[in-house]
């Protein structure tokens, strides 16, 4: 009778004896690049201090490094105002892309806080950076949310806008000549920033 059962007894036994499933690689290890086909930045402009538009841009490059050192470019080049001269106006007159092509966001992060982050688990946590524009640099911070979208993709959302102030980034002369080509009365100096990047291993 023993040799009858012993069979079925190797066969129950397998699936004990087989491979476990392999745990999602931590996301400390590895450098993450950005995917820019996932990610958007927009922004609301307000002009004649009551008619507000959602702006864009579109453009994306950059690297979280394995110890932390993290860097994002924006291509100034692909803003979008839905308004064809204003587009020309925002990268010739304001951003002057043909000398600055590109706004720099840089920030340190501490890969412990992201260790033990699986895929589909998300966390919230402030984020101080600096932002580059036209090689003039100032101090942002904001509230993110950080998920964890596969085993090699994570996606940084803002869960509040950052407040870009006009005269921090001395740009100042550069919202007075759009003001004047355009004719209006005022266009507000602060702007609310909102972002999703997403990042891939």
């Amino acid at each position: 009778m023993l040799f009858r059962f012993a069979p079925l007894v190797l066969l129950a036994a397998l699936p004990a004896c087989g491979p476990t499933p392999s745990e999602p690689m931590p996301l400390v290890e590895g450098t993450w690049s950005v995917d820019t086909d996932r990610s958007s930045l927009s922004y609301v402009s307000i002009k004649s201090g009551e008619v507000a538009e959602s702006n864009s841009l579109s453009g994306f490059s950059g690297s979280v490094s394995a110890q932390g050192a993290a860097s994002v470019e924006i291509d100034l080049a692909t803003v979008e105002t839905k308004v064809d001269i204003r587009n020309e106006r925002m990268r010739d007159v304001f951003f002057q892309v043909a000398d600055y092509p590109t706004a720099i966001v840089t920030a340190q992060i501490d890969p412990a806080a992201f260790e033990a982050l699986g895929v589909g688990q998300s966390i919230t946590q402030p984020l101080e950076a600096t932002l580059n524009v036209k090689g003039v640099e100032a101090p942002i911070g904001t509230q993110v949310a950080i998920t964890r979208t596969s085993e090699n993709g994570v996606l940084v959302t803002s869960v509040e806008p950052v407040i870009v102030y006009a005269d921090a980034l001395e740009l100042t002369e550069g919202l007075a000549q759009l003001q004047a080509l355009a004719g209006l009365s005022s266009i507000t100096p602060v702007v609310p920033v909102s972002f999703s990047i997403a990042f891939e291993r």
